[in-house]
């Protein structure tokens, strides 16, 4: 006994064509309720095994060494460019070409970089397939060349000349806009964070009496917690905030809603405002330019520097420093450089 449906969905015809085709299997020596098990078996063997579901499981996998923004890119940049053309395939069974066509689509609306990315990120979940047994070579690894060049990385524009960062410092202090946007500014240049950093910070991260802010590490690009002391010029531009933004967790909310914080584009478009051109500074620039002058003027040691850019540091045994090393040091140098800052902003 089969079921060949539901009626009126399959009609009196459609179910004789359905029993006919059955009985020919009988008469074959197939038992189609067998045949139809099988068939079942197969198909939600493919689904679990598809390119989707092993991708999904893969990222994962790595979700607990990425930042949520990176594992978050990641898997939009599939959701958009190869889940919808490749995503129910058994991964086994995809060839280098399907993968190539769903670059294309990236080449032609000229998000070459993406393509490079979403090329190396496929190679990965095909590796990966490959350790767990669901597949037995790594199609993505045929494209090398297939694409367009990598186009060449623009450096960030940044002021790094102590004689011009004087009169951005008066510039942004001039700023006539909303005050928690001149906060952020005078923070981002005091504290050299990423943007990201910056834009999200929470007032629960900052510790007043320890005169720090401890970032946590699903925000920083490193996936790692990170510690920047606060300088006595911090600490005043965020007791000029709290009144404004307390009611918020964000230090610096939307002005349309207070659970989210600002745009992307807030910081930037105030130097804009200001006249500060995007060939001269971004605010990604804030760490250049404490890198460099720190660097070569206040004569800081650059292991200091780098691991308050939360940059990879390691020691000489190679071993990644902790969120805590040399923090005395750190508090010096950032409490040097804030000093720095009040004296380049008062020279003429």
């Amino acid at each position: 006994m089969l079921s060949l449906g539901t009626y009126p969905d399959i009609s009196l015809k459609e179910a004789r064509e359905r029993r006919d085709a059955e009985r020919k299997k009988l008469a074959d020596q197939i038992d189609p309720a067998l045949n139809r098990k099988v068939a079942k078996l197969v198909w939600g063997n493919n689904q679990a095994n598809s390119f989707e579901a092993v991708a999904r499981e893969w990222i994962g996998k790595q979700a607990t060494i990425w930042s949520d923004a990176n594992t978050e890119k990641i898997t939009r940049h599939l959701e958009l460019n190869v889940f919808p053309w490749l995503g129910e395939k058994p991964i086994a069974d995809i060839q280098a070409l399907e993968i190539l066509a769903s670059l294309r689509r990236m080449e032609t609306r000229g998000a070459v970089g993406t393509a490079h990315r979403v090329m190396q990120t496929c190679g990965q979940i095909f590796r990966y397939a490959i350790a767990t047994g669901r597949a037995t070579r790594n199609p993505a690894a045929d494209l090398r060349g297939a694409l367009q060049p990598m186009p060449r990385e623009k450096h960030r524009a940044a002021i790094t000349d102590p004689k011009a960062i004087g009169p951005l410092l008066r510039a942004l202090d001039a700023y006539h806009g909303s005050v928690v946007v001149r906060c952020a500014l005078r923070l981002a240049s005091l504290t050299f964070v990423r943007p990201g950093e910056l834009r999200k910070a929470e007032w629960t991260e900052i510790d007043f009496e320890k005169a720090e802010w401890n970032i946590p590490a699903e925000r920083m690009k490193m996936a790692k917690p990170h510690l920047v002391p606060l300088s006595h010029q911090s600490l005043a531009v965020l007791k000029e905030l709290h009144p404004l933004t307390a009611r918020s967790k964000y230090l610096f909310p939307s002005p349309r809603s207070n659970m989210r914080p600002m745009s992307d584009n807030a910081v930037l478009s105030a130097m804009r405002r200001m006249g500060v051109g995007k060939e001269e500074m971004t605010g990604h620039g804030f760490r250049a330019m404490a890198r460099t002058v720190l660097d070569e003027v206040l004569q800081v040691r650059p292991d200091y520097i780098e691991h308050q850019l939360a940059h990879a540091v390691r020691d000489p045994n190679g071993r990644a420093y902790n969120r805590t090393a040399h923090l005395p040091e750190r508090r010096k140098m950032m409490q040097q450089w804030a000093d720095y800052l009040d004296e380049l902003r008062t020279q003429k």
